[in-house]
């Protein structure tokens, strides 16, 4: 598969974290305890690697987040700027907007812990009439009355909608939570916020379950690659065989091929290749850093296991 440059099209709306990254840990860290890592860095996070990987992939992405006048907020400002994003989205605020995660990684997964100051975002609804983009692509799972309405608007307005789900408390019985996945298009969460939000014990189950309410759902399996139900059809694409570096950031970069490769015209298999291929280069280097361009795609796209 060749995957080439589509459209400028995509908004992406969410905010960013400050990852503070320690590798090589030598056990795991219990209350009382201090352990040493072996590596530490300090890279942006959040809805930035969204729009970080797909801006490496060519695209012109319109990034809706919020920065303040924190040395954390000016440390991100300057890498997106360095990355070259579009800066239209972004708001600027006279007061600290601090938002850190602490990134414990080890070989197979990584344990965070999270302070962010809270800020009002801008209407979804307001964004959507203002830049009407082909794709939205929100990081994690939100739902109520103002995102349901928005995500109706989006529709209204032949705006394709793409959510992951991070770790948001809610299941399938959380009030509008139905609802509001009903108005989403593609739905991709990991195995574990699957599971946790469907209540059930098995991929299989949560598929069936999710699969009721939305067009195209993904679950994201790590090592195993990704699994995705598309009316009714299920499509398994493998995982790339790699030794994992950090698994931060992994699950956005696999968002950002997977999008690339649909608004370019791809079918699902060929989406969620490009979207195991990102998902791969992005374990080989600590947080996002090593989100690939295009040129690089088309190597890891060439080590995808062939069904």
């Amino acid at each position: 598969m060749s995957v080439s440059v589509a459209s400028k099209d995509v908004l992406v709306a969410g905010p960013w974290f400050a990852d503070l990254i320690f590798r090589g840990l030598s056990r795991p860290i219990l209350p009382g305890a201090e352990v040493f890592a072996d590596e530490f860095t300090l890279l942006p996070g959040g809805a930035f690697t969204l729009a970080m990987a797909l801006r490496r992939l060519g695209h012109d992405v319109v990034w809706a987040t919020d920065f303040g006048d924190d040395l954390f907020s000016q440390h991100v400002l300057s890498i997106a700027r360095a990355e070259g994003l579009n800066e239209i989205g972004f708001r600027h605020h006279p007061i600290p907007l601090r938002s850190l995660t602490v990134v414990l990684s080890y070989p197979q997964d990584r344990a965070m812990a999270t302070y962010q100051d809270r800020i009002q975002p801008p209407s979804l609804a307001t964004l959507l009439k203002e830049h009407h983009p082909r794709t939205l692509l929100l990081p994690s799972l939100q739902y109520g009355h103002a995102t349901h309405t928005a995500l109706c608007l989006a529709h209204g307005l032949g705006i394709q909608v793409f959510m992951d789900c991070q770790d948001v408390p809610g299941t399938l019985d959380t009030p509008m939570l139905r609802d509001t996945l009903a108005q989403v298009d593609i739905f991709a969460p990991n195995t574990d916020e699957a599971l946790r939000l469907t209540g059930t014990n098995t991929v299989e189950d949560a598929l069936d379950a999710l699969a009721d309410l939305v067009d195209t759902v993904i679950i994201k399996r790590g090592r195993a690659g990704a699994t995705a139900v598309q009316h009714g059809q299920r499509y398994d694409v493998a995982g790339i065989p790699l030794a994992v570096v950090d698994t931060t950031g992994a699950g956005d970069c696999f968002n950002a091929g997977f999008v690339h490769a649909q608004l370019a015209g791809h079918d699902l298999p060929d989406c969620l290749a490009a979207g195991v291929a990102c998902g791969a280069a992005a374990i080989t280097d600590l947080g996002s850093s090593a989100a690939p361009n295009l040129v690089q795609l088309q190597q890891w796209l060439s080590r995808v296991p062939h069904q």
